[in-house]
């Protein structure tokens, strides 16, 4: 627990005991669940902590969290999309992803945990991001996915509303990556991308986020039909 308090301190977030007894519960279900599935290589409660807890938290540096509609967009294990809920109760969150099997993981965690106006959905990006009830629908974006921006881009801009923001997490040198997406940001309907460089408490790692503005609706041609975005990238 020392540890955890360290780390909220750090990102100055207000917690009491009926959160923090949340986030051990997390942790716990995530582990044993682990045992069955492939859910995350970290399993180690101090990495935890750092690597999944922290880091998912570590865009309230840079975004202040307060109230709104959240998609996160191939959420996994539930990163950062849990940890935002449990931190920042007001958020209504959808978490989406592919593989039904890690929804059905967190449909447990958001029932253990007593989490209220978040819910799963399965599907594919590509898919989902034509479909009304979620196109544009959304103030705030958030992804974790390992993917280049350009191809990111096409899959995560369609579900945000003109006037809201998308935060991608990213963790490398990321120049070259920044250049040739701006067409994709560009024909998408999101502004030139702010790029904000984050300490990850501690460990001498640096968080990467990307932040870009909806200023205008995606062309009803986006998202093309699936894994052309990754094939075929706006460039």
């Amino acid at each position: 627990m020392s540890l955890i308090t360290d780390v909220l301190t750090y990102l100055n977030i207000d917690f009491d005991e009926e959160i923090t007894e949340k986030v051990f519960d997390f942790y716990q279900l995530l582990v044993e669940r682990n045992k069955v599935m492939n859910l995350t290589s970290i399993t180690d409660h101090d990495d935890f902590v750092i690597k999944h807890l922290c880091d998912s938290l570590l865009s309230c540096r840079i975004y202040g969290f307060n109230k709104g509609s959240l998609i996160d967009v191939g959420t996994g294990a539930g990163f950062p999309g849990i940890p935002l809920k449990i931190f920042f109760p007001s958020l209504e969150i959808v978490l989406l992803d592919s593989l039904n099997k890690r929804l059905l993981f967190l449909d447990e965690v958001i029932e253990k945990l007593d989490l209220k106006n978040i819910h799963t959905v399965h599907g594919r990006a590509e898919d989902l991001g034509k479909d009304p009830s979620f196109r544009e629908k959304f103030d705030i974006g958030v992804s974790r996915a390992v993917a280049p921006l350009n191809v990111l881009s096409e899959l995560t801009l369609p579900f945000i509303k003109k006037g809201g923001e998308f935060i991608y997490y990213k963790s490398s040198d990321i120049d070259d990556e920044l250049s040739s997406s701006k067409k994709a940001f560009d024909v998408l309907g999101g502004s030139v991308p702010s790029v904000f460089n984050v300490p990850l408490f501690e460990t001498g790692i640096i968080r990467k986020f990307v932040v870009v503005d909806k200023t205008s609706s995606t062309p009803k041609m986006y998202p093309r039909k699936a894994g052309t975005p990754s094939k075929n990238p706006i460039i």
